[in-house]
């Protein structure tokens, strides 16, 4: 079940069982409980793929790659307002049902778990630089001017919502079966889900990068000794650089 973590002298992450996992062992909570919300937050996710591919071409007449500006804007706020009535039911379930609470401060960072975390955001920045050419978010600017752009990255905002609870709830499950913390099972599952995803929607390559990403956010995740706030930040700045 859930521990509180603290890392020790010699940089290792050691960890205690806490008054919430003992609750959650008695009301019998199981690995597939926590597998169950992560599934559904990559539901979650799957609606834009409703709304781009189907249900809008239908409406607007065109594919989504002929959209206008309004109706991209449109597609925007509606997967965010979805995506965003998603994390928020399923964060508040897994505490009031499962008395697992996401938001809870994790342990202070040691500063080789900051470098780390950082490293991964560079490595992050850079195959997004090789792979558009140039500096992503000045390209997308210019490409798109402030009011596109704006909600574009309003977008990815909620994005890396869906994504974290996917890793955490991955983690928490795996957690749960195997009994052990220190591999970012989390990363594993998003990478799969997300990897998958974009073979069958994009092409095997954006497939390969999104399997090693999430296994890198993942990571992240564990780093940050499981302080949702901090990893939701680091994610982001992983998703925009």
């Amino acid at each position: 079940m859930m521990k509180s973590e603290a890392v020790t002298g010699n940089g290792t992450i050691r960890t205690g069982r806490n008054k919430t996992d003992r609750k959650s062992a008695q009301n019998g909570v199981r690995g597939g409980d926590y597998l169950n919300l992560g599934l559904y937050a990559f539901m979650g996710l799957g609606m834009e793929v409703i709304y781009a591919f189907w249900l809008e071409p239908f409406l607007y007449g065109v594919p989504m790659q002929e959209f206008s500006g309004i109706q991209m804007i449109l597609h925007w706020i509606v997967t965010c307002v979805t995506w965003g009535v998603f994390a928020g039911v399923l964060i508040r379930k897994s505490e009031t049902k499962y008395n697992f609470l996401l938001l809870k401060k994790g342990a202070r960072m040691k500063a080789w778990q900051w470098g780390v975390c950082i490293l991964f955001v560079a490595l992050a920045f850079a195959e997004d630089t090789i792979s558009w050419g140039g500096f992503k978010i000045y390209l997308e600017y210019a490409g798109k001017g402030p009011v596109l752009f704006s909600f574009q990255y309003l977008y990815y905002l909620f994005e890396t919502m869906l994504f974290l609870l996917i890793i955490v709830f991955g983690q928490k499950a795996c957690e749960v079966w195997f009994h052990n913390e220190q591999i970012p099972y989390g990363g594993v599952i998003c990478g799969l889900t997300w990897g998958l995803a974009h073979i069958f929607t994009k092409n095997l390559l954006t497939g390969i990068v999104g399997i090693v990403l999430g296994f890198a956010m993942g990571s992240v995740y564990l780093l940050v000794n499981r302080d949702f706030k901090k990893a939701y930040f680091f994610l982001f700045l992983m998703f925009v650089l």
